[in-house]
């Protein structure tokens, strides 16, 4: 299944920088009694082009359509984990993997669990504009609880596991059984949550290629005029025997279109 996403290079113009705060009744009404509650700042994600916060946005469309398929996917083989990687840096899949999980929380039957494993170049965090005191880090040092270090960015459904700065040998850490069990527990403790791995490139190192077997599937991002057909190519071979649920085709031009 290929997926062809255009690039969300600017956000909605937001009605104000205050941060957000939490909203809904009903399914959207949920409570984090063990979970920190961060407030997000509009502009800050705006900065960082995070445009699904806001269900609402005409920005948000094409990351709905990348849930609707990924979703459609998972369900049917009964996977919960998936990672998303890219040939290269710069490929957007950070940015990418931010939103389709705002996306995912949207869905009234999912939730949506986004986890930094990115542990060269941490990214989400700061992307989101989130304090991170206790973070993955202090966690893999046995320094703090699960319970601790995951933070609800004020957006219902939706729970973040950030890592606050590069961790050493990190090949040698996704190889471990201690990162192994973790990847066990976020997947089986909700039925319904869908677990996101934001994962390094995969050309550059063996991180992915590491860690891989223990999802239940990938999709890879690929950014438009920057990654080449070797590039790509080289990638599907690391991802071989791996499930892949999509291609997504990143900074691309964007098309207008009405709805008939």
């Amino acid at each position: 299944m290929d997926i062809l996403k255009p690039d969300a290079d600017k956000a909605e113009q937001p009605a104000s920088s205050k941060a957000m705060t939490p909203t809904g009744s009903g399914l959207n009404a949920l409570s984090y009694v063990q979970t920190r509650v961060v407030p997000l700042r509009y502009d800050h994600l705006e900065r960082n082009r995070i445009v699904a916060y806001n269900k609402n946005s005409s920005m948000g469309g094409a990351f709905d359509l990348l849930r609707t398929q990924v979703l459609k996917t998972m369900d049917e083989n009964g996977w919960r984990t998936l990672a998303i990687t890219s040939p290269t840096p710069e490929a957007g899949k950070t940015v990418l993997a931010i939103n389709l999980a705002m996306s995912i929380a949207h869905h009234t039957t999912k939730t949506a669990l986004l986890v930094d494993f990115d542990l060269r170049r941490p990214k989400v965090g700061s992307c989101l504009g989130l304090s991170m005191e206790k973070s993955l880090n202090e966690l893999l040092s046995d320094e703090a609880e699960l319970q601790d270090v995951l933070v609800n960015p004020t957006l219902p459904r939706f729970v973040v596991l950030p890592t606050r700065e590069p961790i050493p040998l990190s090949t040698e850490v996704l190889s471990s059984p201690q990162v192994s069990n973790l990847i066990v527990d976020l997947r089986e403790r909700y039925d319904s949550r869908i677990v996101i791995f934001d994962l390094p490139p995969i050309l550059s190192s063996d991180d992915v290629i590491t860690v891989l077997p223990k999802f239940d599937c990938v999709l890879l991002v690929v950014a438009n005029g920057m990654n080449s057909n070797k590039e790509i190519e080289e990638s599907l071979h690391h991802l071989d025997g791996a499930n892949i649920v999509g291609t997504v085709l990143n900074k691309a031009e964007p098309q207008n279109r009405t709805y008939y």
